[in-house]
């Protein structure tokens, strides 16, 4: 009968060496898992095809890329996206790492920045996709990604020096917190002939990975420049002859009739929600605003700033 334990055999003796082994921590076990898939061939240092691949990308004018975790260090800001980097790597801004997706589509920015750091002899890391996805939050890297140092802010008056014989311009943001809306400001400032932008050191956006992505690389042309206090910083601007002008949609003036467009001038943008702070208002020479549909509240701090600057590039081309 099945399962008779009184039938010969149905008992296995102590010590029998068939079963488990006491003790073994699952050591068959483990010798039977798979050990992942096996890595192509350009890949293995000591395949050929490695080294075919290596001198490749040497007679290409690039480094081969080190297969390494993308991991920035503390402190550090990633600059993605191949026309934000391709204008970092222009400027001359100090880079740390340069991180480059495996089997990346090259084109004439991608090849202009692998030359060009290959030459500064910059550490090139291959990140995988999802490593730079992870890097840069979902960002639009385009395969490529640059570690930098923390931005260096300009110095106020330093931005005055730029206008070099002309009528100065700058911007100055009042609250603007939305780093989306600093780098869109930049990437308008840059399209103008902005001599640079102010913004507060508290209460303030700052220029960080966003703000690069943003502003298509103007970040890297255009001066930010931070102020212990924005209300001094202004009348300082006044003092070395600079006219201040604030927006504001309600203002009974509009940017395309103001008069001082030509002179030497400084374009204060308050946020989207509270507009220009009370001391800020009061530092001002002049208010103008910019006329909308009724049915509108309010512009946008970036929009109302790219919308004034057009209008004052206009004024100054026809006077």
């Amino acid at each position: 009968m099945a399962g008779n334990s009184k039938r010969r055999g149905a008992v296995r003796k102590a010590g029998s060496k068939k079963g488990a082994t006491v003790g073994s921590g699952g050591k068959g076990r483990r010798a039977l898992e798979g050990r992942g898939p096996t890595p192509k061939a350009s890949e293995r240092p000591y395949h050929p095809a490695a080294a075919r691949k290596a001198a490749a990308e040497k007679r290409e004018g690039r480094a081969p890329a080190r297969k390494q975790a993308a991991r920035p260090s503390n402190g550090r800001e990633l600059v993605a996206g191949r026309n934000a980097v391709l204008e970092a790597v222009r400027a001359g801004i100090p880079i740390d790492h340069v991180y480059l997706a495996a089997r990346v589509d090259s084109d004439e920015r991608l090849g202009e920045v692998l030359r060009t750091v290959t030459a500064r002899n910059t550490p090139l890391l291959e990140a995988s996709k999802s490593d730079l996805d992870k890097l840069t939050d979902g960002g639009n890297h385009q395969g490529i990604a640059i570690q930098v140092p923390p931005y260096e802010y300009a110095d106020p008056a330093d931005l005055l020096d730029r206008a070099a014989g002309r009528a100065p311009l700058i911007v100055a943001l009042d609250g603007v917190t939305d780093p989306h809306n600093l780098g869109a400001v930049l990437r308008s400032a840059g399209a103008f002939g902005v001599d640079g932008v102010l913004v507060p050191e508290r209460r303030s956006a700052g220029v960080t990975a966003t703000v690069w992505r943003v502003s298509a690389g103007a970040a890297a042309r255009v001066p930010v420049a931070r102020a212990t206090n924005l209300v001094r910083a202004l009348q300082d601007y006044k003092k070395a002859g600079c006219f201040v002008v604030g927006l504001d949609g309600e203002a009974p003036t509009t940017v395309a009739e103001l008069e001082l467009a030509t002179e030497p001038l400084v374009v204060v943008v308050g946020s989207e929600g509270n507009g220009l702070s009370r001391l800020v208002r009061e530092t001002c020479d002049a208010i103008a605003g910019i006329e909308i549909s009724s049915s509108m509240e309010s512009l946008n701090a970036a929009v109302a700033t790219g919308i004034s600057l057009y209008e004052i590039a206009r004024i100054r081309a026809t006077r």
